[in-house]
């Protein structure tokens, strides 16, 4: 699941789309389906965090399991911008990108963040998938 950071939360898009995932949790739909998140926002912080808290509650919600990124933090003395989640999360992938700047003007260090997550969370599919047959 991903969302841009608006106001400290989802964005109105992926709110409608929640919203509209009530008749999928009745009926627990995508209960065990393996779930994650990310989000961007223009400030390093941007509360981030706090869209990232709603998937989780979102996936928990509809008895998801959820998959964090797996990957310390780059937060020494020596870490770059430009470093493997230098911008510290655990409970999903995160970037920041200024607010006048176009999607090819991701810094490096944020996308192979994001392509580290995602095959981590492909990795933990798969390990999940065998795990039930």
């Amino acid at each position: 699941m991903g969302s841009p950071t608006y106001m400290g939360s989802v964005s109105w898009q992926f709110k409608k789309f929640a919203d509209a995932s009530s008749k999928a949790w009745f009926t627990q739909k995508w209960k065990n389906k393996i779930a994650a998140g990310f989000t961007n926002s223009a400030s390093m912080n941007g509360d981030k965090l706090s869209t990232l808290h709603y998937l989780f509650t979102l996936s928990m919600q509809h008895s998801m399991v959820w998959v964090g990124t797996g990957m310390m933090p780059a937060n020494t003395k020596e870490a770059q911008r430009n470093d493997v989640n230098h911008l510290g999360s655990f409970a999903g992938a995160i970037a920041s990108t200024p607010s006048n700047a176009s999607v090819d003007e991701m810094l490096p260090g944020d996308l192979e963040t994001a392509r580290l997550f995602g095959q981590r969370v492909a990795e933990t599919t798969r390990q999940f998938m065998a795990g039930r047959s």
